[in-house]
């Protein structure tokens, strides 16, 4: 398929909008599955919640490293091409994490994931800023963050569930499947995307359209704003399954239900999130979803035994509002870059949101620890200091220009 006419008929927007959701989706179910199967990986390869902080982050700080080089040269090449061969990489690189046999052997199979996985969300959000116009583009970020919340829904339970069946490999088996399904619609539906190219022919250097994404001020302050906001998020995502099962005292087996919940709850909410962000602002629609996720926030990180209908209220709520506000942001990123640099900037924000996550993930790992009773400590800590970078994404959102 050629390069579509837009704006596109409403019917063909919303298919293109799937396809990439469903692309979304399997890389996010490959990140996102990590979280969940902690207490797993840990008994099996007899690791701790620093080395298990290793593996999160190994994905997202490969995917940084990749990301940068990417912006080098993605708007030099068409759209398809380009998003077809980083999937078909991604499944292989996620097929080989199923077949590690060691600790080491999946910390490098992680990377390697992470290296064509991370690359790929930037991709799905180039593809969305050039084919979607401006005024839907809070809707469309919400169909693309759906893919977070049917992760969370069926990826992830069922991942969960194969792993508790049958080993923590077959999760890794299933994102290959998704991934291969999702390339054979992606070739099949999206359309070749080259009006880009032109204006990426007149910078001759290869680094050129990284050094003029770079002098544009605005991108400097909406890549700072995006890193804030996921550095407050990753402080404490990655250790909720691993506090929940150690300190609350919840069963391995209702993990599950906890993304099941969540995950129904923020699919009904993120598209609702995006039709407020057109609607009424996509500033003031942020600045109300990151206030309100101060509270799940500071609730996860201090809970204790309680029923597990008291852990759901909370966690749900927190799969609501935290990514939620993930909604909103990444319209106004998107909407930052000057159109003919998309590419190149997306690129480097996806490098910038990984390595804020990475790191964010190893300072949290750094601050908890495990006494001698098995219980995880200090996780409150992380949670004051989620609220505090909230706070400074709240003020950094107001510097950021849409065009």
């Amino acid at each position: 398929m050629s390069d579509p006419a837009l704006p596109l008929p409403p019917e063909r927007e919303r298919l293109l909008l799937l396809t990439l959701a469903g692309i979304q989706l399997a890389h996010i179910v490959d990140f996102m599955v990590m979280m969940p199967l902690g207490p797993i990986l840990m008994r099996e390869l007899g690791v701790g919640t620093h080395e298990f902080g290793l593996l999160v982050s190994a994905y997202t700080f490969t995917a940084a490293a990749s990301g940068v080089l990417v912006a080098s040269f993605i708007d030099r090449f068409e759209r398809k091409r380009l998003l077809l061969a980083m999937l078909a990489l991604f499944a292989l690189a996620t097929l080989s994490c199923a077949l590690a046999p060691d600790f080491a052997s999946l910390l490098f199979a992680r990377g390697a994931a992470g290296a064509f996985g991370g690359v790929l969300g930037a991709m799905v959000q180039t593809m969305v800023g050039d084919l979607v116009p401006f005024e839907r583009r809070g809707r469309a970020s919400g169909t693309i963050m759906a893919a977070f919340s049917l992760s969370t829904i069926a990826g992830v339970p069922l991942s969960l569930w194969l792993a508790n069946h049958f080993g923590w490999r077959f999760p890794f088996l299933l994102v290959g499947v998704l991934a291969a399904v999702f390339l054979a619609l992606a070739w099949r539906l999206l359309p070749r995307l080259r009006g880009h190219l032109v204006a990426a022919g007149e910078r001759a250097h290869p680094l050129a359209a990284m050094a003029a994404v770079l002098r544009d001020a605005n991108h400097l302050r909406a890549l700072g704003f995006l890193a804030l906001v996921v550095f407050a998020s990753f402080m404490v995502i990655p250790y909720i399954t691993i506090v929940l099962v150690g300190n609350v005292g919840v069963a391995q087996a209702d993990i599950p239900l906890v993304y099941l919940c969540g995950g129904v709850a923020s699919l009904l909410s993120a598209r609702w999130i995006g039709r407020r962000a057109d609607r009424h602002g996509k500033v003031r629609v942020y600045r109300v979803v990151a206030a309100g996720s101060i509270l799940p926030l500071l609730l996860i990180t201090h809970l204790t035994a309680v029923p597990l209908g008291a852990v759901l209220v909370v966690t749900t709520l927190f799969f609501i509002l935290v990514p939620g506000r993930m909604v909103p942001a990444m319209a106004i990123v998107t909407s930052a870059a000057q159109p003919a640099l998309r590419g190149t900037f997306l690129a480097i924000n996806a490098a910038v949101l990984q390595l804020a996550s990475g790191i964010a993930a190893v300072v949290g790992g750094l601050i908890i620890a495990t006494d001698a009773a098995g219980t995880i400590t200090r996780y409150d800590w992380s949670g004051y200091l989620a609220t505090g970078v909230t706070l400074l994404a709240i003020a950094a959102v107001g510097r950021v220009k849409m065009r």
